[in-house]
C-alpha cells in the first residue's frame, strides 16, 4: 500500500449508550470519525487474516478503509439489543442449510413446511424462507439477446425509414441491442482466444524450462536461479515468472486460465445463444398479473448449489451469524434473511424483479438488497412501480451500482431510481452503492466499479470480500454486488436500533455519515484522477460507527 497521511482526529470519543422509554433508539454521545491527514497508513500488503475482515476495520484506528464495524460493536453497540429486522435478498438463491446462515433465516410462521398447502393464503405454497420466482431456471440470455430474438423477424434487414411511427422506439431498441450483442460476442471470442493462447504458452514454456533446468517441478526460486541460454529460454523464463507472480504456481496459473476460458465459453453457450430458452416457469412473461409461479426452493434446483453462490455470499455479508466462531461475521445482528430467488445466470426478467420486490415488502422485509443490474429493460415500468410500492410501505432498497467502470450519469442502468436524462429521483428509498478497495490512496475505488455524481449515492468495500458460499464453504468474491450488502447491513442495523427512522431517513443517515474523503483517486476505466468525493452523490465511504452516531441525533 502507498504511504498516506490522515488528518488529525477529533478528541477521543466519549460514548454513553443507554436505552430509555420514549426514545427513538439508543442515546449516543460520541465524536464521529474524522477525515484524513497525519496518521501513516500501512505500507505493506494485507495478509490473509487481515484480508478476511478488512471491510470491518477502521481507517483511523486500523489504517484500513473499512466500515468501522468492529469499532461500532466494541464502543457503541456492545451488548445492547435491537429490534429484529427482515432483510430481503433478491438474488440467485441462498443456501438455507449453510452453517453460518441457518440461524439467521426468516421463517414464514404462517406456513406449515412441506404440506403442499398455501397455509397463509398469500398465493405462494410452502414459502418457508422466501420464494423462488425462477423455478428450475438457471441459465438465461442477456436481455439484449432476448430483444433481438423477439424482434428480428419483424425488423431484420429494415431501415428506420421503413418502420411505422408506432414501432420506431422498438426498432431503435432492437438496433441498439444488435450493436451491443455484436460487441459483446466479439469481445468474448477474443477473450477465449487470449486465455487459450496464454494456456498454450504456459504449457510450451513449462515443457522447455523443465527440460533445460532438469527439475521435476518449476518454482519461483529455481526458475529465478536458472541462467537462460538464448532468447527463447529468456522469454520462457520471464513469462513463467510473470505468471507465478500474478497467479500463483504454474499449476494455479493453468487452472485459473482454464476457468477463465470456460467462463467465456459458457457465455457464448448461454448468454448469447438465441436458441436457448432458459425459462422454466410456465408463466406468461408478458403479464405482470400472472404472478403465482415458481416454488419455495430458494437455493435453486442445482444439487451442488452453484447457482446460489452469489446470493449466499451476499446474505453472509449482511448477516452471517456473529460471534459463533464459524467462518465469518456479517455486518448486522438482529437480522432475518428472506431469500427471494429472481436472478438467473444471465439477465433477470423485469417481471421477476418487480414481483420479488412486492413479495418481500408484503411479507415484512424492511430492507431489500438488489445486487444485480442490466443495461436493457423491456418493462422498466413494472420495476419502477414496485420500487414506489416499497417506498409507500417504508422499505429501503440498497442497490449495486454495477461492475463496468462506467459513469452512470451518462449510461442508464436498470434498476435505478433516476436516469441520465432525468436526474430527479422517482422515489426516496433507493440507495445505490459503488465498490471501494482496501488500498487507501489513488486505488481506493475498485477498478471495476461504476460511479456517478448523481446516480451513485455512496461507496463501500467491494474488493476481495470473504463471505459464505454454498455447502458450508467461504470464498473471496468481489464486485459492487458485495458493496451493496455491506451497506444493506448498515441499513438493517439502523432500522434495528432506531426503528422510528423512516427508509428515507435511513438513506440520509448512511449518505451523510460516511467518511468524506478528498483524496485523489483513479477514475475506474480511465487514467484520470479525481477527488473521491466527486464520484458519488454523497462523496462518502459508508461507515457503521458514524451512522449510529448520526442516527441517534435524528
Amino acid at each position: 500500500m502507498k504511504k498516506i497521511l490522515l488528518k488529525p482526529l477529533l478528541a477521543a470519543a466519549i460514548i454513553a449508550f443507554a436505552t430509555a422509554c420514549g426514545t427513538s433508539g439508543p442515546v449516543i454521545t460520541s465524536t464521529p470519525i474524522e477525515n484524513i491527514d497525519t496518521q501513516v497508513l500501512k505500507t505493506t500488503p494485507l495478509n490473509e487474516e487481515q484480508l478476511k475482515d478488512w471491510w470491518h476495520q477502521d481507517l483511523a484506528q486500523d489504517t484500513i478503509p473499512g466500515m468501522s464495524i468492529h469499532k461500532a460493536y466494541q464502543e457503541i453497540i456492545k451488548n445492547q439489543e435491537g429490534k429484529t429486522v427482515v432483510v430481503g435478498v433478491i438474488d440467485s438463491g441462498v443456501d438455507v442449510e449453510h452453517e453460518d446462515l441457518k440461524n439467521v433465516l426468516w421463517v414464514n410462521e404462517g406456513e406449515i413446511p412441506g404440506n403442499g398447502i398455501d397455509d397463509d393464503k398469500n398465493g405462494y405454497i410452502d414459502d418457508i424462507h422466501g420464494w423462488n420466482f425462477l423455478g428450475n431456471t438457471i441459465e438465461e440470455n442477456m436481455e439484449y439477446v432476448r430483444i433481438i430474438r423477439d424482434f428480428e423477424k419483424k425488423f431484420e434487414g429494415k431501415t428506420e425509414s421503413q418502420i411505422a411511427t408506432a414501432n420506431k422506439k422498438a426498432f431503435q431498441t432492437y438496433q441498439r441491442a444488435l450493436k451491443e450483442f455484436e460487441k459483446e460476442y466479439t469481445e468474448t471470442e477474443q477473450s477465449i482466444d487470449f486465455y487459450k493462447g496464454l494456456a498454450d504458452k504456459i504449457n510450451s514454456s513449462n515443457k522447455l524450462m523443465l527440460e533445460k533446468t532438469g527439475k521435476k517441478e518449476l518454482t519461483k526460486e529455481n526458475l529465478a536461479a536458472y541462467e537462460p541460454q538464448g532468447a527463447e529460454e529468456l522469454e520462457a523464463k520471464s513469462f513463467l515468472l510473470n505468471m507465478i507472480n500474478n497467479l500463483g504456481s504454474i499449476e494455479d496459473a493453468s487452472e485459473r486460465l482454464t476457468e477463465a476460458t470456460a467462463y467465456f465459453q459458457s457465455r457464448l453457450d448461454t448468454h448469447f445463444n438465441k436458441n436457448l430458452y432458459g425459462r422454466k416457469t410456465n408463466d406468461n412473461i408478458h403479464d405482470i398479473n400472472d404472478k403465482y409461479y415458481g416454488n419455495g426452493d430458494v437455493d435453486g434446483p442445482d444439487p451442488k448449489k452453484e447457482d446460489a453462490k452469489h446470493g449466499t455470499h451476499v446474505a453472509g455479508i449482511i448477516a452471517a451469524q456473529r460471534n459463533n466462531n464459524i467462518g465469518m461475521d456479517g455486518v448486522a445482528n438482529n437480522v432475518k434473511i428472506m431469500a427471494v430467488r429472481a436472478v438467473p445466470d444471465g439477465d433477470e426478467y423485469d417481471k421477476d424483479i418487480a414481483l420479488a420486490i412486492r413479495y418481500a415488502v408484503d411479507n415484512g422485509a424492511k430492507v431489500l438488497n438488489t445486487s444485480f443490474g442490466k443495461y436493457f429493460s423491456t418493462n422498466p415500468e413494472w420495476v419502477i412501480d414496485a420500487i414506489k410500492y416499497a417506498e409507500k410501505h417504508d422499505v429501503l432498497i440498497v442497490n449495486a451500482a454495477g461492475n463496468d467502470a462506467t459513469n452512470l450519469d451518462e449510461k442508464q442502468v436498470y434498476p435505478n431510481d433516476q436516469t441520465p436524462e432525468n436526474p430527479v429521483e422517482i422515489s426516496n428509498n433507493v440507495l445505490t452503492v459503488g465498490a471501494s478497495n482496501f488500498d487507501y490512496g489513488t486505488d481506493l475505488i475498485a477498478t471495476f466499479s461504476n460511479y456517478g455524481k448523481e446516480n451513485v449515492d455512496v461507496f463501500a468495500p467491494g474488493t476481495k470480500i470473504y463471505a459464505t458460499t454454498p455447502l458450508n464453504t467461504y470464498e473471496f468474491l468481489q464486485g459492487t454486488s458485495m458493496a451493496s450488502p455491506a451497506v444493506a447491513g448498515i441499513a438493517a442495523m439502523i432500522r434495528s436500533y432506531f426503528p422510528k427512522l423512516t427508509a428515507k431517513q435511513v438513506k440520509e443517515v448512511i449518505m451523510e455519515s460516511g467518511l468524506w474523503l478528498d483524496t485523489q483517486v483513479i477514475v475506474p476505466g480511465q487514467e484520470d484522477v479525481k477527488a473521491f468525493n466527486e464520484l458519488s452523490k454523497s462523496g462518502r465511504l459508508a461507515n457503521l460507527y458514524n451512522a449510529f452516531i448520526l442516527a441517534s441525533k435524528k
